[in-house]
């Protein structure tokens, strides 16, 4: 019943996507590559119907009171099994017999309280045990004595008072014993023997209560590297009591932070004098006062962490001892509880110069008044120095500032959040080795001349970004061609449209960041020679005006050259135009974001050169139409489209090829069922755009072709038709010539014994000019051809009226020769044409031939002699033409006519 109300409130709806249907409304595992995801389904017992060959199964936050052994009979592949954040309270020792298999066994935040002998006997595969947030209070025998593989074992957050995990050796392969907040106030010996075997990388006990170490409590333990008692209150009495009972361990990492540790003198760490102590965390302990040599017996500590104290002098012996440390954080290690110069911290001259090897040295988030002229001098390996938020004063900087520098090999400098608001000319002159330098956060507001960088021969990266305000020349950054990374956002440039460039000598660079400037007006210019750059952001700029086809001059093409361009970012700049052939040269494009602008209308091929394009961002414009002809390349290779928040139109001819390219993608889609609305036509306002049927647009597709088809046919008949009409004559002479080259005029051959004349000629005595002129000269090239012309072949003595009698019986053919005065001619119209008609009916042959020298409509042939055109062939009537080029074609047509055969009607 669920799912038919489910089907019919999406039904009415009309938005909810399909997959919203596909959504189990019971309670089943997402199983996927052998991983069963049983967790958050309210769970009460182990689903039976997993695949057997899963290798993991999660089963966290459900509501489990044990895990059955006989319920995984069918799960014996499994490796990973996390029952977590359930109500679990025993475990059965046959569910590892049931997994011989299984490595990690994750059971925190359950009710489990006690562990029997045999609760982990069949348990000899495991590699990771997580017993953390459970209601264990006492280990009682040996639960773990099994575990021989066990490299993991946490028992934090319980209710523990006691290290004791046991009364023999075992656990010879553990490396982490985490045993955090619990109740243990007090180390002894025994209890830790059962680790006499062990090489502990890590034994955390952090957030207890520990008030006593007594003696060789760690000597108990085989090998002992790290340890953490991060959260404890030692205070300095009790750490020095620590650092002896670790004298002469193998200890190379301790933790003690927030151990209300707030002084050290030349004894707190005696007892680490015989260890290779490399790590020392003594963070968040409001340390105040460091005494001289409180490290001296620390001479293989490498890193160091001291942040987040109150130190208040730093003198020239506080770090003696520390040769071979090469990592120092000092973050927020110096009071800034007072505002008043006498009260800010002291560090004195020469007060690092013992830290030989220092190549890592953080001082951010502190509050000295500026850089004395030897603070760092003797840092001879510096390489990293990070300065951001350190400086009260530190409002110029000037080519003294970092003179203690001058002997470091120093590659990252920051300088960030300092209220900097001057560079002098050579203020970096000493950095020589320098490659990235970080004035971003600060207050400069300057013309860079140039000179601010003279010195740094092999800066890589300068970050300037968000500073007051920043004047351009041509020569700001002639010094440092070797800049690859530019980072100027939000520093309210002016003067980018000087000629040449200020960006012209970066040959190298790769990023330019010129964001959030407010830029107006640049020229075509601006980022030329920068071949290699591969990042460009110009997002929240001002350069609508400069691609609009009415800016003075025509658009400014400024992307121009940029051939190796990979991301360009240009959101935010209010364009609602874009020309044609703006990323013409870009081939290399793999990110546009265009997202935040007005465009409407784009132009069908502006990107039929992105070949490699893979993500596009075309967000929150006015976009209503995305048809093929103009993103068909561009999504051809796409991975990630993000157009949400465009007034879509609803139509087949705006979205129909996109949504069937939506339903069709593998591309990333972000929010498609929710930012992808229909705006128009009202019907769809509101209507997510997968869901637009184009089923009736894809109906439309035959009719279409159907279309093409007619209007081809239509033209084809129209050119057919004009040009018979004009040129018609000329087909038919050549057609008519080239046939009877082949075939010839054999009917006329054929017949030579019964007939005398090939014609017999009937005309007015007007015409008779005419006839001659004509006549004649086709006997005189065919000497086959005779006609019975009355002046010349009646004999003499002959009644006219008989001889044209004897004549038409002796001539194959007779001619009509049409006029106006034929149609007047008494003898012809009363004699001549009806015997002649009389004969041809007689015979039943097409032997009569009609030329029409004049236009006569057919009415008037029709009165004057009883014919009428549809009574002959249509080669047997001609018409004697106007043009003088078409009376050889004439002729031809008179002797297909004559040659023809006087068949049955």
């Amino acid at each position: 019943m669920r799912w038919k109300l489910l089907y019919h409130i999406s039904s009415l709806l009309g938005l909810l996507p399909f997959w919203i249907l596909c959504t189990s409304s019971t309670n089943k595992c997402a199983v996927r590559h052998e991983v069963a995801d049983c967790s958050h389904l309210k769970l009460t017992q182990i689903p039976d119907d997993l695949p057997e060959n899963i290798t993991v199964l999660d089963l966290t936050h459900n509501q489990l009171r044990k895990l059955p052994s006989a319920n995984f009979t069918r799960y014996s592949q499994l490796t990973v099994l996390d029952g977590g954040f359930n109500t679990i309270s025993k475990l059965e020792p046959e569910l590892c017999q049931k997994l011989p298999l299984l490595e990690i066994l994750n059971l925190q935040n359950n009710e489990l309280s006690h562990l029997s002998d045999k609760t982990f006997i069949f348990c000899m595969n495991l590699v990771e045990l997580n017993l953390k947030s459970n209601s264990i209070q006492k280990i009682q025998n040996n639960p773990f004595k099994n575990l021989k593989n066990l490299i993991k074992l946490d028992l934090s957050h319980n209710g523990l008072s006691s290290t004791k995990l046991g009364t023999q050796l075992q656990l010879e392969n553990l490396q982490e014993l985490l045993l955090s907040n619990n109740k243990i106030n007090l180390l002894r010996r025994e209890e830790l023997d059962f680790l006499g075997n062990s090489s502990l990388k890590k034994l955390e006990l952090s957030s207890n209560q520990i008030k006593e170490f007594s003696p060789g409590c760690f000597h108990a333990i085989g090998e002992l590297f790290g340890l953490s008692l991060n959260n404890a209150q030692l205070g300095p009495s009790l750490t020095e009591k620590l650092c002896l009972e670790l004298s002469g361990t193998s200890i190379q990492n301790l933790s003690l932070s927030n151990t209300q540790l707030c002084r050290t003198s030349n004894m707190t760490f005696i007892g680490l004098n015989q260890t290779n102590l490399t790590m020392l965390d003594l963070s968040y302990n409001s340390l105040k006062v460091i005494g001289n040599d409180s490290f001296v017996w620390l001479p293989h500590l490498e890193y160091f962490f001291l942040e987040y104290n109150s130190i208040e002098h730093l003198s020239s012996h506080s770090f003696y001892g520390l040769f071979n440390v090469k990592y120092l954080n000092l973050r927020g290690s110096f009071s800034k509880q007072n505002i008043f110069l006498a009260s800010l911290p002291k560090i004195d001259n020469l007060s690092f110069r013992w830290l030989k090897c220092l190549e890592y040295l953080n001082m951010e988030d502190n509050n000295f008044q500026g850089i004395k002229s030897d603070m760092f001098t003797g840092l001879i390996k510096l390489k990293y120095l990070s300065l951001s938020s350190s400086f009260t004063s530190l409002r110029t900087l000037t080519n003294e500032t970092f003179v203690s520098l001058a002997h470091s090999p120093l590659l990252i400098l920051n300088l960030t959040k300092n209220k900097i608001s001057k560079i002098e000319s050579g203020a970096f002159s000493w950095l020589g080795h320098l490659k990235v330098l970080d004035l971003g956060l600060n207050e400069i507001g300057q013309e860079l001349t140039g000179e601010e960088w003279r010195g740094l021969e092999n800066i890589v990266e300068i970050y300037l970004s968000y500073n007051k305000f920043l004047q351009l020349t041509s020569n700001s950054f002639a010094l440092v061609p070797s800049i690859q990374q530019l980072m100027l956002r939000r520093v309210a440039l002016q003067n980018l449209d000087s000629s040449p460039s200020p960006f012209r000598p970066l040959h190298n660079l790769t990023i330019l960041d010129l964001s959030n400037n407010n830029i107006a007006n640049i020229n075509d210019e601006l980022l030329e020679g920068l071949d290699k750059l591969e990042i460009l952001d110009l997002q929240h700029n001002n350069l609508a005006r400069l691609w609009k086809h009415a800016n003075p001059g025509g658009p400014v093409h400024f992307l121009k050259g940029l051939s190796h361009l990979h991301v360009l970012n240009l959101e935010s700049n209010g364009f609602d135009e874009i020309p044609a052939e703006v990323f013409k040269d870009l081939f290399e494009l793999k990110s546009i974001s265009l997202g935040l602008s007005n465009l409407n209308i784009l132009p069908p091929s502006v990107f039929d050169n992105q070949v490699s394009l893979k993500s596009l961002n075309l967000q929150k414009n006015l976009i209503t139409s995305v048809e093929k002809d103009v993103f068909g390349s561009a999504f051809k290779n796409l991975s990630n489209l993000d157009m949400s928040f465009n007034p879509f139109d609803c139509t087949c001819e705006s979205i129909a090829w996109f949504v069937n390219w939506i339903n069709n993608t593998h591309t990333n889609i972000s929010e498609l069922s929710s930012h992808y609305l229909c705006n128009t036509p009202p019907q769809y306002h509101g209507c997510p755009v997968m869901l637009f049927d184009i089923s009736p647009c894809k109906d439309s597709a035959p009719f279409e072709l159907l279309f093409m088809i007619n209007t081809s046919i239509l033209l084809i008949f129209i050119f057919i038709v004009l040009l018979i009409h004009f040129e018609g004559w000329r087909i038919a002479f050549y057609w008519n010539v080239s046939v009877h080259r082949i075939l010839g005029f054999k009917e006329i051959d054929s017949q030579p014994e019964q007939f005398e004349y090939a014609a017999y000629i009937i005309h007015a005595y007007k015409d008779r000019g005419w006839v001659w002129e004509h006549f004649c000269p086709m006997e005189e090239e065919d000497q086959t051809l005779r006609f019975c012309l009355e002046e010349r072949d009646f004999q003499a003595g002959v009644l006219e009226l008989e001889a044209i009698v004897n004549s038409i019986k002796k001539s194959r053919k007779i001619i009509f020769v049409v006029t106006r005065h034929l149609l007047k001619d008494p003898l012809c119209k009363r004699f001549k044409v009806h015997h002649a008609v009389q004969q041809a009916i007689e015979q039943n042959l097409d032997s009569i031939i009609l030329i029409f020298l004049e236009d006569i409509p057919d009415y008037k042939l029709n009165h004057a002699l009883c014919l009428r055109r549809g009574m002959f062939k249509s080669y047997c009537i001609l018409n004697w033409p106007l043009q003088k080029e078409r009376i050889n074609a004439f002729y031809h047509k008179l002797q297909v006519a004559l040659g023809s055969r006087n068949s049955v009607h």
